[in-house]
This record gives structure tokens, sequence and C-alpha cells, in this order.
């Protein structure tokens, strides 16, 4: 069998191991350098929601990095996918450099970037996890010398991988809910504000028009109470005028 199928089978050495470490360098570093156009590709390729949340990711550098080394790789990468440098291209460019833009700034501040190697460390935890399970089971059926997949150095890196996938995919998720819950509470509170300032509105234009009614209705009960006085009166004076008249005299027939 060949030294390069020995490099394939799980359970390698040390010095295997090294070299297939070699190999994922060589190819990292054969992509970190694609031209523009393949860099947008690859920044918006299908999937790209859920591949850009890692910022390591996007800018294709590994979690242990320095900011200083972080920093040289983003200016690099912006140059590549800047709009004035893909002028056929302005506007997935455009969407490219506001990625790259969007996960330096991530890395750059201290504190978001420590979260997201948190998500390394978690991820990692959490892959040994599945392997210690999964080698406790084949030794309660009586194969602990079975291999499994994780021996595989490729794949155990790959299931890494996956893992801190899961974890800022689960990361966006919590947020989006929290943003919705947050602006759901504001529209509710919102509402409510509205509502309450339409009922103040409400009360307020009644008072002004009771304040301004008040007058006219003032002056509709003295009218009132006045052409009632006068009606009294008149009434008064026709009773005593058909007093005052004496019956007219009829003559007596025979």
């Amino acid at each position: 069998m060949s030294s390069s199928s020995n490099k394939d089978q799980p359970g390698t050495s040390q010095d295997t191991f090294e070299d297939f470490y070699s190999e994922v360098k060589e190819i990292e570093k054969r992509d970190s350098v694609l031209t523009p156009s393949q860099q947008i590709d690859r920044l918006l390729r299908p999937g790209s929601t859920y591949f850009n949340l890692n910022p390591f990711e996007v800018l294709q550098i590994e979690p242990e990095v320095e900011v200083a080394d972080i920093k040289k790789r983003y200016r690099t990468l912006s140059i590549l996918v800047h709009p004035d440098k893909n002028p056929d291209n302005q506007e997935r460019a455009q969407m490219a450099f506001d990625i790259v833009s969007r996960s330096w700034k991530i890395l750059e501040n201290e504190l978001t970037r420590k979260r997201c190697l948190e998500v390394y460390e978690e991820a990692k935890g959490r892959t040994d996890q599945m392997i210690a399970e999964k080698r406790k089971k084949l030794k309660k059926e009586g194969r602990p010398t079975e291999p499994i997949p994780e021996d595989d150095p490729t794949k155990y890196k790959h299931a890494i991988y996956v893992m801190v996938m899961k974890l800022f995919a689960d990361m966006e998720r919590r947020r989006q809910k929290l943003d919705q819950r947050d602006q759901e509470e504001r529209k509710r509170k919102r509402e409510t504000e509205i509502e309450e300032e339409e009922r103040v509105k409400a009360d307020r234009e009644w008072q002004q028009n009771f304040e301004e009614s008040r007058q006219s209705r003032v002056n509709s009960w003295h009218d009132f109470q006045s052409n009632a006085g006068k009606s009294k009166k008149a009434k008064k004076q026709k009773h005593m005028t058909g007093m005052m008249v004496p019956p007219k005299f009829k003559p007596e027939s025979r």
C-alpha cells in the first residue's frame, strides 16, 4: 500500500497528521489568493447567509491568528472585492465588500472577537463529547477497538467546522428571535401610547367644545326663560282684558 493511501486511513500517526495539516494549510493558502471574481462568488455562494455568520470563515483565517494579521487579511480581501476594483460586477462586489467589512468589525472588537473564539471552544468541546459518547457506545457493544470516522483528522476537523457553523446559526436565530420580540414589544408600547394620545386628544376636544358651547347654553336658557315670562304675561293680560269688556246687549224678543 502506498504512503498516500496510508494518509487516508483512520488512526494515523503523528507524522501523517502533520503531513495532512500541511496539506490543509496549502489548500487554505491557495484559496486565500482567489481572484476578485472567485472571492465574490465564494462570499455570495448558496448558503452564504450561514457561512458568513462566522467572521473567521469570511476572512479565511484561523481563530488563533493575531489581530494585526487579521487586519492585514481584511485589507487584502477588501481590496480584492471592492466595487471600484470590479466595475463590471459592482452590485455583487458591494455585497461582498459589506460582508468582509462586517467580519472585520466583529474581529476588531475585543469583546465580539472573544465571543467568536468561545464558539470555537464550545464546538471543539461538543465534538470531543460526541466522540467520547461514540467510543462509550462501542465499548458497551463489545467493540472498544473499532475506529470511528472522527479518528481521521480530516473528518475530525470537518466535524468541528460543522459544529462551529451550527453554533453561529443558533446564535443568529436567538438574536433574530430577541429582535423580533423587542420589535413586537416596541410596537405594542407604541400602540398603547397612540391610544392614550387619542384618548387625551378626545378628552381635550370634548372639554374645549363644552367650554365653547357653555355661553350658548346659558343664552339659550335665558332666552327660554324670557320667552316663557313674556308668554305668561301675555296670557294674563288677555285674561284681564276679557274680564273688563262688558257683555254685548241683546234686545229682548217679544
